[in-house]
């Protein structure tokens, strides 16, 4: 099986000092102050990005690579304290960045989502693209605070309550969908019941994220209670397969978040002809400039990420689902 995993590009390949230096100036700024130091410190340090470049490309990104340093114990200090644990310590980094991948699994992308399932013929049959441990499977687990509007499961309150600050006319549920069938697609699918996949879900949340960290742990839980079905395969080549086997009656949607961007470009676009041969609905929230059907919005943040039904963009995102700011109809 070819692994279509890249690294996160928009255009022509990008040195690894811009890389990181892109990544502290869009991505970490306002979210981690660890993270955007040190990601400031590697771009202008050219023994770490040395060490950095033995890696192959696709496992070169800023966060993967944070990740596995602190899974082998480097110190949440500041960027002359990490660079030189980085220089003693590196084996033990490329280790663990060589085996791991960034599987960022965050159940609050849910709130993201759920406003557009919502509106959607029930009962629907959720497939999700690079589903990691399949925690955003699971929409209708969860709790939800939009404004003075909330929605939770029958069975009451969740341990998990999303409530991202949303602006625009979202058109926000008065109840949950009905979700009949639910799977996964991922290259390397981590187990909600493995200590070591769990620990580097953990370790993925960026480090003064509290609050991620605690709704993780709590999504973990309730995952484990009935786990999603997440198939170890290629996202085009499996497909297909598995978006047949949802059943009939039900409303097929596909989605995916923070996907795309680890696509080689062509691969993208043979997603994309994929997805949109198939019956039902296609939602996607990456960022702005990932999809050739979406057209970067010049006055929106661009560390936003861009959400879209059917290659038409509704809305604009926070990465990790803290923000809702809604451009399409109401309804």
């Amino acid at each position: 099986m070819q692994n279509r995993k890249m690294e996160p590009v928009s255009g022509s390949p990008a040195s690894t000092a811009e890389r990181y230096r892109a990544f502290a100036e869009i991505e970490a700024p306002g979210l981690s102050a660890i993270f955007e130091e040190w990601a400031l410190g590697v771009a202008d340090d050219p023994d770490v990005i040395r060490l950095i470049d033995e890696l192959p490309s696709p496992k070169r990104q800023a966060i993967l690579v944070f990740a596995a340093a602190r899974a082998a114990g480097a110190p949440l200090a500041g960027y002359s304290t990490v660079r030189a644990w980085l220089l003693d310590n590196w084996s033990a980094v490329r280790a663990i960045a060589e085996v791991r991948s960034t599987q960022t699994n965050e159940p609050a992308r849910c709130a993201v989502l759920l406003p557009i399932l919502a509106a959607r013929p029930g009962p629907l049959a959720l497939l999700e693209v690079g589903a990691s441990a399949g925690l955003c499977l699971l929409p209708d687990r969860y709790s939800y605070r939009y404004g003075d509007t909330h929605l939770d499961p029958e069975e009451g309150v969740s341990s998990v309550i999303l409530q991202p600050q949303i602006s625009g006319a979202v058109p926000v549920p008065e109840r949950m969908p009905e979700i009949v069938w639910r799977a996964g697609i991922d290259l390397n699918p981590l187990n909600v019941f493995d200590e070591a996949d769990a620990t580097w879900l953990e370790t993925l949340v960026w480090p003064e994220h509290t609050e991620r960290l605690a709704r993780l742990r709590a999504a973990l839980d309730i995952a484990r209670s009935d786990p999603p079905r997440v198939i170890r395969g290629d996202a085009i080549d499996s497909l297909q397969a598995v978006a047949a086997e949802a059943p009939a009656g039900a409303t097929l949607v596909v989605f995916h978040s923070a996907v795309l961007a680890y696509f080689a470009p062509d691969d993208r676009t043979r997603f994309v002809e994929k997805v949109t041969g198939l019956p039902g609905h296609w939602i996607s929230c990456e960022g702005q400039k990932i999809l050739p059907t979406t057209a970067p919005n010049d006055g929106v943040d661009p560390a936003l990420f861009a959400v879209n039904l059917d290659g038409t963009t509704l809305a604009y995102a926070g990465g990790h689902g803290q923000s809702l700011q809604w451009i399409g109809p109401a309804s």
